[in-house]
Formats: structure tokens, sequence, C-alpha cells
């Protein structure tokens, strides 16, 4: 067990990681354009979309990165007055909600990933860049992030069950 949560756990870290640097990627193409616009008179027509796709796919695949770190927002004023098992017991009713939640996202996210890959399907914009790579994101965030909601979910579980959390 204890392997299968490190593999899920390093393969949230090597992918939130090796997404991060796409936050250069989206500052060159924003710079780009504000020179391009503003000391050259000269915009771009396809700044904005390339900026919407770098930042849709960096969001959507540091979802399991930052589950890991558990870094999502949290409403903790009444949560923390409880003790950490009846906290456990409580997250695994909440996880199962995340499990939905995410299953939804991947189910239906694989099924506008596929229909836009089946048309090649295009931005309706002049510029025109394909969409389908960028669609075919959510799925594989909704799975990343689904992996790394099982490896809480089962620390969760054991700490119930044995009272001793499992290293994160």
């Amino acid at each position: 067990m204890k392997r299968f949560l490190t593999a899920i756990d390093w393969v949230s870290e090597k992918s939130g990681k090796g997404v991060s640097f796409l936050i250069l990627l989206l500052s060159g193409v924003v710079l780009y354009e504000i020179v391009a616009r503003y000391l050259f008179n000269s915009p771009t027509i396809w700044a904005h979309e390339v900026a919407q796709m770098i930042f849709g796919t960096y969001v959507i695949l540091m979802g399991a990165y930052v589950l890991k770190h558990g870094s999502h927002v949290n409403v903790e004023s009444i949560y923390n007055r409880f003790s950490p098992r009846t906290r456990a017991i409580l997250d695994l009713f909440t996880w199962s909600l995340f499990f939905i939640f995410c299953g939804l996202i991947f189910w239906k996210g694989a099924g506008m990933a596929w229909d836009s890959f089946v048309v090649l399907e295009t931005g309706p914009t002049s510029f025109a860049p394909p969409i389908y790579p960028f669609k075919a994101m959510i799925p594989l965030g909704a799975l990343l992030i689904l992996l790394q909601g099982l490896a809480k979910y089962l620390r969760c579980f054991l700490f119930v069950v044995t009272g001793k959390e499992e290293g994160t």
C-alpha cells in the first residue's frame, strides 16, 4: 500500500513541477503581446487565445500537485475544533463528494475531448488554433486529481482504522 501511495505522490509531484514551467511560457506570450501592442502598435491575433490555452492547461494539470500539498482553499473554523479522528471520518464523507465531482469531470471531459478530436476542432477566430489537444487536458487533469484524491482518501481511511498517519 505504501508503494502505491508513494507512486501516486510521485506522479503528482513530477507532473506539477513540470507543468509549473508553463507560467514562464504564459508570461512570455503576454509580454510579447504587450510589447507588440504598445511599443510597435502591432497587436497579434494569436496571443490572447494562446495565453488562454496555456493558462487552462496549467490550471487543470496543477490540481493534483495542489491537492498533494494541501493548498486548496479550506474553511476550517469549525473543522479544526474536532479531534483528528473525527476530522478523518468527516473527510471520508467529503471525499465521496470529491470523487463524484471529479469523476463527472473526467467522464464528461473525456467525451468532449473525444468529440473534439474526431472533428479536429479549431478555434472560432481567424487564428483558428487546434482546440482538441487542450480539451484532452481536461480528462488528464481529472485523472491526476482523482489519483491524488484516492491517495488522500486511503490515508484518511487508514488513519480512521489504525489511528496512525500514513506518510505523505
